[in-house]
């Protein structure tokens, strides 16, 4: 082999390892407390929709304002700040992934990522009931 095809293999093996490198996100989930502790730095968080507080939200007056309370795994609480639409079935998601900077009292988000209900739950009821139903009908 030449050198000039050796040197062009490990420029090659070089540019694939850096793109692999580069193309990782680096980015982990915290907790609300965690975040707390690094005010104004970008962070994600998963958390669940307090439903035991009020979400604030009024498209008529001001559609890119909702307001409402996350709960961690951990305990932790905070109040969001989400400056854009509310998301579909906002209320209806097992857990949501907040992406913004914790502020002095409240995270300031800038995306969020709804984790919705699965509808592939197994129903041991409900599948007995649709085999029954097939077998009955044969």
């Amino acid at each position: 082999m030449k050198r000039t095809h050796i040197i062009i293999l490990i420029g090659i093996a070089v540019l694939i390892v850096g793109l692999l490198v580069f193309s990782v996100d680096f980015s982990t989930y915290d907790t609300i407390d965690s975040a707390k502790n690094k005010q104004g730095k970008f962070v994600h968080i998963i958390a669940k929709l307090d439903k035991s507080q009020s979400i604030n939200y009024d498209p008529i007056n001001n559609p890119n304002y909702l307001e409402f309370y996350a709960v961690d795994s951990l305990g932790g609480k905070t109040k969001v700040i989400y400056h854009n639409n509310k998301p579909t079935d906002f209320e209806k998601s097992e857990r949501i992934v907040l992406k913004g900077k914790m502020q002095k009292d409240y995270f300031d988000c800038k995306d969020i990522l709804l984790k919705c209900p699965s509808k592939y739950k197994d129903d041991k009821k409900m599948l007995e009931k649709n085999i029954k139903e097939q077998d009955s009908s044969k």
